[in-house]
């Protein structure tokens, strides 16, 4: 007679645990296509992809997927805070992955950098206090006026180092 057994899903290789956790949360199922979206952010955390570029370099590696299934697992997927999702210049909505721990509002929001012509992005960890107090006073302010905000993106575009020309 066999006894069952009882056993947490497979883990996936290579995903850290609080996007599993994440993952879990949201009750989104491990697919082929959900660990081949994935396994695209995680080989780039800082770089930001269209829906066009995720579908082009899914269907390079061989994974047939629908371009409206895609679609709704990168939302699925920023709905649970596991990606970020926002417009660029172009209003083209770009996704990246997530910073591994939500920023409380009381710590208020890192700003972040994003080249304008490769698109990685660039946490600025080192943002003073004053900067971080501007996000606190923006909440504060809705607040006042009845609105609850969720979060607040504070974004500089330019050219990172490694795009820029040598200046000579």
């Amino acid at each position: 007679m066999r006894s069952l057994t009882t056993s947490k899903p497979k883990e996936l290789l290579g995903v850290p645990p609080e996007i599993q956790s994440r993952l879990e949360k949201a009750g989104l199922r491990r697919t082929l296509a959900t660990r081949a979206v994935l396994g695209l952010f995680l080989a780039r955390p800082a770089g930001g992809l269209t829906h066009a570029q995720a579908l082009a370099s899914l269907t390079t590696r061989g994974l047939d997927i629908n371009r409206v299934t895609l679609y709704r697992l990168l939302d699925r997927l920023a709905g649970c805070g596991v990606l970020q999702r926002h417009a660029d210049d172009a209003r083209t909505w770009r996704f990246s992955l997530a910073p591994p721990e939500p920023v409380a509002v009381e710590e208020g929001a890192l700003p972040r950098f994003e080249c304008d012509a490769c698109h990685q992005q660039f946490r600025l960890t080192d943002a003073s206090e004053p900067t971080r107090a501007v996000t606190h006073d923006l909440f504060a302010a809705l607040a006042r006026l009845g609105h609850h905000g969720e979060r607040v993106e504070v974004s500089i575009h330019g050219t990172c180092a490694g795009c820029a020309e040598p200046v000579a």
